[in-house]
């Protein structure tokens, strides 16, 4: 089997890791129980290009089960966990090419090794593999029936993909799931991104201003946790709805411009770039903090920012320090990269087990769906939805109440009023 990984050795405490995470995806395992005995997936060749996680190892294990021909490859050059990779090669037979901290060119060096079994689903965190197809490997596009996304920002890719007409096989935006997106984006990136920004400086967040670009899902969650920490919380927006909602959910709203000039800490997750940019670098504190919890490392200008200063260290792992003219120090975290993966493990298995659980079943349903689907981005179907909503309850043994006959009848009649 071809692959590429860091150290074979690694292997055995990825299984431990792996097997650990599993226990807390309950949705997801009940999932696998059952392709491996329907084999939904048989024969099927999949391209997968995920954050290399424990939490993505037991996907790709459930994809195999359902059978599968799966090759993952990382969807980040800072989000791998090495012991995975190897682990996946080595206990369960998976071709993995996915290296922490490999470089750009080793990084589409892995793209392309994921697409050498000629894909008939894409699996993808960010676009990446659908892009290099189309700009890359066209030829590949005969044997492609579908694919799915799994982020906001690889679903605007795609989107804007079909808007130019060049999207040339169906995408299922698994990132829209509610299943997803509601939980993933808030619960699991609120809690990780503090995580990485804890693990990487040690600092204690209470007292501290914290600066949050973006409200949409992932935002929210990391303004929520940070609040939850003790730290005051500044909003940044450019949606008057989102900074509407921002504030009166109890947190301050101004332009990055003002808030620069104040925030201790800056985490941006708007999936654009250049939020933090030349002229908010020298308004900052001495001191100030810079992360990134969004899918590039676009968001901070780091090319603007290394123009800017004297010179560069490396004063901790993950934590790099610029210094500017009149000796002014800023930190930069992770590279710019998604902190909640560069410097910790990425969201917990829980909150994964209804991501996961949505991108198995998306490729099913793009199997069942065969031929049908047009070059377009589809919303993931309100009924898988719902189902793994269904499932996580049922793991958590929290029951619901269901309509009466009478019920469901007052809802389908418009004759009662008041």
């Amino acid at each position: 089997m071809n692959f590429d990984v860091k150290d074979m050795k690694l292997a055995e405490m990825g299984k431990k890791r792996i097997e650990w995470a599993e226990r807390e995806m309950p949705v997801l395992r009940a999932i696998r129980q059952r392709f491996a005995k329907q084999k939904p997936l048989k024969g099927i060749r999949m391209a997968t290009c995920l954050h290399v996680t424990t939490e993505t190892a037991n996907l790709a294990i459930t994809l195999k089960a359902g059978g599968a021909d799966v090759r993952l490859c990382a969807s980040n050059p800072l989000s791998t966990q090495d012991d995975v990779a190897a682990a996946l090669v080595k206990h369960y037979g998976i071709a993995t090419f996915s290296i922490k901290g490999e470089d750009n060119k080793t990084y589409y060096k892995h793209i392309y090794s994921a697409l050498e079994n000629r894909p008939q689903i894409t699996m993808d965190d960010g676009a990446d593999l659908v892009s290099t197809i189309l700009s890359k490997r066209k030829d590949l596009l005969a044997d492609i029936i579908g694919g799915s996304e799994e982020t906001t920002t690889g679903v605007i890719r795609l989107r804007a993909m079909e808007q130019d007409g060049v999207l040339a096989y169906p995408i299922v935006a698994v990132n829209d799931a509610l299943t997803k997106h509601l939980f993933d984006n808030r619960y699991g990136t609120g809690q990780s991104t503090i995580d990485g920004i804890i693990r990487a400086t040690n600092i204690l967040l209470a007292g501290k201003t914290i600066v949050v670009a973006g409200y949409g899902w992932c935002g929210r969650g990391v303004a929520s946790r940070s609040r939850g920490m003790g730290a005051q919380v500044i909003v940044t927006e450019i949606d008057p709805m989102k900074a509407l909602e921002a504030t009166m959910d109890g947190f301050l709203v101004m332009p990055m411009l003002q808030a620069a000039k104040i925030g201790d800490i800056f985490i941006t997750l708007t999936g654009d770039v250049n939020v933090i940019d030349a002229h908010h670098f020298k308004v900052l504190k001495d001191g100030a903090i810079l992360a990134n919890s969004g899918h590039f490392n676009a968001e901070i200008n780091i090319p603007a920012l290394k123009k800017l200063s004297t010179s560069t260290r490396e004063v901790r792992a993950f934590v790099e320090e610029y210094v500017l003219a009149g000796g002014k120090k800023v930190y930069l975290l992770g590279e710019g990269r998604l902190i909640n993966l560069a410097a910790a493990e990425g969201h917990p298995a829980s909150v994964m087990d209804m991501s996961f659980a949505n991108q198995a079943l998306a490729a099913e349903y793009i199997v069942e769906n065969r031929g049908k689907l047009k070059n377009k981005v589809y919303p993931m179907p309100d009924i898988i939805d719902k189902e793994i909503a269904r499932l996580k309850l049922a793991t958590m043994k929290i029951a619901i109440d269901k309509l009466t006959a009478e019920q469901k009848k007052y809802l389908a009649s418009w004759q009662e009023g008041t």
